[in-house]
């Protein structure tokens, strides 16, 4: 088990029904940008991983935010209510953080403002310990983001007569009785919990020798819901090709602590759309994170490569014909001067219309439609409107691409080598 930001002991004389549905508090979360990518590299996240990328840069085509940064917004509402409890005497170094859930509803915004209300599920009488469940609700505007279940340990406030289960609590699920499916290994540093906890995790169990040894930890030990976070991206790609979209919830158990510097090996097990996961230390064999699963979205199934793409009377398409034509003509030529594959997502009305490949790299070159059937050198993505405007010179490419009309992935510097082929063989 591993500390949170704040601590407590559960006294016997506490009056469980008054405090079982208390609101604990409405908290405001406001953030730009560099919450999210100082998160993903508190979890491990690195610019060394082109696919971290996304996660990481603010002008990224793709920048999203990582589905386990919906507990940050979540830690605050909770801790500002729970030392107003009645019965509950603050004592940082005797909370344990036991359980996490987190479900999402829609992928959380990069930035904003989101608001969490937090509530008690209810107490529960482990004997040696307490255990206070926490719901967290968080809303961007009147929508429901995402939905948290904290579960935390009270060492030694037990034997208050309290029941031991509830049917409120998100229960754990045990993996399957065989090798895992994959494996992923990550080195934590020796400043992953000082880096992590910039998140907002404040508690000094996580940086403090001093205050670790209160704890009866030899050293500061890494925040329970870092590894959580390592965990849930390790998924995240291994399972949902890092698509935040795809990714619906976690649970987790804490089962030991992790000290900063060790390795945490991720063993993933995939039934149906649920990704069973346990993370080990590496170093001592020890089960760090029990009984973890995170529930997957099918990915879209893409039309079949033979059904024929109708082209919705774009004028692109008319262009992709014209260059396809001249192509034909004049393709060993190209091929010679540019040796790159272009693709082109053409939008209409803020979505994929169209796809179109000019490949002047292979044999004699070609131009056909759908995805490229090789490795892309440059994606371009842009309406149907705009690559019109950008054919017929009345924007170029450069302010098409400042001004946001055109987005661009992969190697930048070959667009000028497809501005002498706009302008040269798509003259209609």
């Amino acid at each position: 088990m591993n500390s949170t930001s704040s601590g407590s002991v559960l006294s016997s004389s506490v009056n469980t029904a008054s405090i079982v549905g208390r609101k604990l508090g409405t908290n405001v979360y406001k953030y730009t940008h560099l919450e999210p990518i100082l998160y993903a590299l508190g979890v491990g996240m690195s610019t060394k991983d082109p696919d971290h990328l996304k996660f990481l840069f603010e002008g990224s085509e793709e920048f999203c935010c990582l589905p386990s940064f919906g507990v940050i917004p979540a830690q605050t509402s909770m801790f500002d209510g729970v030392p107003s409890l009645s019965g509950l005497n603050v004592d940082l170094s005797r909370m344990l953080h036991g359980e996490q859930y987190l479900e999402l509803y829609k992928p959380l915004p990069t930035s904003g403002e989101l608001r969490s209300v937090a509530t008690v599920a209810d107490i529960l009488d482990k004997g040696s310990g307490a255990v206070l469940l926490i719901d967290v609700n968080t809303y961007c505007g009147k929508d429901l983001v995402c939905y948290n279940q904290f579960s935390l340990f009270f060492v030694g406030a037990g034997g208050f007569g309290g029941k031991r289960t509830t049917e409120k609590a998100k229960l754990t699920a045990l993996p399957p009785k065989r090798p895992p499916d994959a494996v992923i290994s990550d080195v934590t540093t020796a400043d992953q919990a000082a880096l992590y906890r910039l998140s907002g995790d404040w508690n000094p169990l996580h940086v403090d020798p001093s205050f670790a040894a209160v704890g009866g930890f030899e050293k500061p030990i890494l925040h329970g819901l870092c590894t959580f976070g390592f965990a849930a991206r390790n998924v995240l790609k291994e399972f949902a090709n890092n698509d935040v979209n795809r990714f619906k919830a976690i649970k987790v158990r804490f089962a030991k602590p992790v000290y900063p510097g060790q390795t945490l090996q991720t063993e993933m097990w995939k039934e149906g759309n649920r990704i069973h996961f346990q993370t080990k230390i590496k170093e001592t064999g020890e089960v760090a994170i029990a009984g973890g699963y995170v529930d997957i979205v099918p990915a879209l199934e893409k039309p079949s490569a033979r059904e024929p793409l109708m082209t919705g009377g774009l004028q692109s398409s008319l262009v992709f014909q014209e260059i396809g034509r001249r192509v034909k003509e004049m393709g060993n030529e190209l091929v010679k001067k540019v040796n790159a594959i272009f693709q082109w997502d053409i939008t209409k009305d803020g979505n994929t219309a169209m796809q179109w490949t000019i490949d002047l790299k292979n044999g004699s070159g070609a131009v056909y439609q759908g995805p490229a059937r090789n490795s892309v050198d440059t994606t371009f993505t842009l309406s149907d409107e705009d690559f019109m405007d950008v054919v017929q010179q009345k924007i170029t490419p450069q302010k098409a691409f400042f001004s946001g009309k055109l987005k661009m992935k992969g190697n930048i510097m070959l667009s000028q080598k497809l501005e002498m082929i706009l302008k040269d063989y798509a003259k209609l």
